[in-house]
């Protein structure tokens, strides 16, 4: 696979730490909207070309566009690179809107391109060690689930934090895709949703970087919560807040009719799984069974490069979570139960002796 990179910004570092050490999956060009950051990016890669965007979404080296652009271009670059003939990977979310994410999909299976959407990081030790356990019945027949992200926002350390407090932003299309995506992997897809949210401040002040003490405005919601209804039965309960502090609970619990389980942050590849058994004396903690090891930020290419059209960080997976996102904050402002009209196979799962490097 060779990859294309457009957007250079804060998350593209961490990509780039990862493509040395992906056997299938090779860098071959990088864009910006400012070609100084691009051209900086290719200064300190052997192989690597700074290119303009229409450049790059044009050159018939380039196979897959890595879609690394801030949240409201998504879709467009996706649907330029669809329509340039690459199969394209997309940072999270997978669109503003659920009718993007879709015209997306769509495009991709008219040209028969192939979709990829982070989080990828379900692909690691963590949520797949917690997932073996579910499926070899360590907690008996799951029941409900709680998934929760608490920070008093991204202002105090993102030195340009405005496309958080905008439409498409707010803790939920922000954090909420790696909570759903591991939810969806743990659990299967979602049936239904019931939302509430709220939005304490109109304004938030930058706090490093700078525009440090600048203050920008606030036009979306920043608690949000939810009850997520999996087709399986089972309830999670969601809980995506820049306003609060901090919690003391584990980030997912899952909980079943012979134990919990406390799955590790879904923002990392990897991370301690344990479990408290019905009758048992407390938490025990499980070995890593499952899940990509030493994996971060691009191991989703590699899975692509390798798996096709059978990807497990797929759009079908991203747009499914997009949905549920906007469904939730769609019932948040009705006040009524919103059903969901995609679903999405559970992401095959991930055996330890998958590695990459």
């Amino acid at each position: 696979m060779k990859v294309g990179m457009i957007g250079c910004g804060v998350i593209a570092a961490q990509y780039l730490a990862t493509f040395e050490h992906l056997p299938d999956v090779e860098l071959v060009a990088v864009a910006d909207l400012d070609p100084a950051r691009a051209e900086a990016v290719a200064a300190d890669r052997e192989g690597v070309r700074a290119l303009g965007v229409d450049e790059l979404l044009a050159d018939p080296e380039v196979d897959t566009v890595l879609n690394l652009t801030i949240p409201a271009a998504h879709a467009d670059v996706d649907l330029k690179a669809i329509a340039s003939g690459k199969d394209v990977y997309s940072e999270k979310p997978f669109a503003v809107t659920t009718e993007e994410g879709a015209g997306v999909l769509r495009a991709a299976a008219e040209a028969g391109r192939l979709v990829g959407s982070a989080p990828d990081t379900v692909l690691g030790t963590g949520t797949q060690t917690a997932r073996a356990a579910i499926d070899e019945g360590l907690i008996g027949a799951p029941l409900a689930a709680t998934a929760t992200m608490v920070t008093p926002g991204h202002e105090r350390w993102h030195p340009h934090p405005d496309f958080y407090y905008l439409p498409g932003g707010g803790p939920l299309l922000d954090m909420g895709p790696y909570y759903i995506h591991a939810l969806v992997t743990l659990l299967g897809p979602v049936s239904a949703v019931i939302g509430a949210s709220s939005r304490p401040r109109d304004q938030r002040t930058i706090g490093s970087g700078p525009r440090a003490g600048e203050t920008i405005p606030v036009t979306t919601d920043t608690h949000v919560t939810g009850v997520l209804i999996h087709e399986s039965g089972a309830l999670s309960t969601l809980v995506m807040s820049f306003d609060a502090v901090a919690t003391s609970i584990h980030p997912i619990e899952i909980h079943g009719s012979e134990g919990t389980l406390a799955v590790p942050d879904p923002n990392r590849f990897d991370g301690e799984v344990s479990v408290h058994r019905l009758g048992g004396e407390g938490w025990e903690t499980l070995p890593v069974t499952a899940g990509y090891e030493s994996a971060s930020r691009g191991i989703g290419l590699q899975d692509m490069a390798t798996r096709g059209a059978e990807l497990r960080a797929s759009g079908q997976l991203g747009q499914h979570t997009l949905e549920v996102m906007n469904a939730v904050l769609e019932s948040s402002g009705s006040g009524r139960r919103v059903e969901i009209e995609s679903t999405v196979a559970r992401p095959e799962a991930v055996v330890l002796e998958a590695r990459v490097g």
